[in-house]
């Protein structure tokens, strides 16, 4: 079934292109929306694969809205977006 979820973290086209690239091979095309804040993905996905993706996108450093962090966890998300932005920006 195809879902929209909201991520924090996602900046610009850089963070979009990593999210494509590394969610890809596990869940399939990735749609990322840079007009809406906070940021939204859409991609067809099981409801059993929803707690995957909250930790591929965690890893990543583009959590659900919805996840709760202190503020450690949230500084690392922070962090780790920062690489992946950098990293899709490169890799574009």
């Amino acid at each position: 079934m195809t879902q929209t979820f909201k991520v924090i973290n996602v900046k610009c086209g850089g963070c979009a292109s990593t999210l494509k690239e590394k969610l890809f091979e596990k869940f399939g095309e990735v749609e990322v929306n840079l007009e809406k804040e906070p940021r939204e993905i859409t991609l067809t996905i099981k409801e059993d694969e929803i707690a995957s993706l909250g930790e591929a996108l965690k890893k990543l450093g583009y959590p659900f809205v919805t996840e709760k962090m202190g503020f450690v966890d949230s500084t690392s998300a922070k962090a780790k977006s920062f690489v992946s932005c950098a990293i899709g920006k490169m890799n574009t």
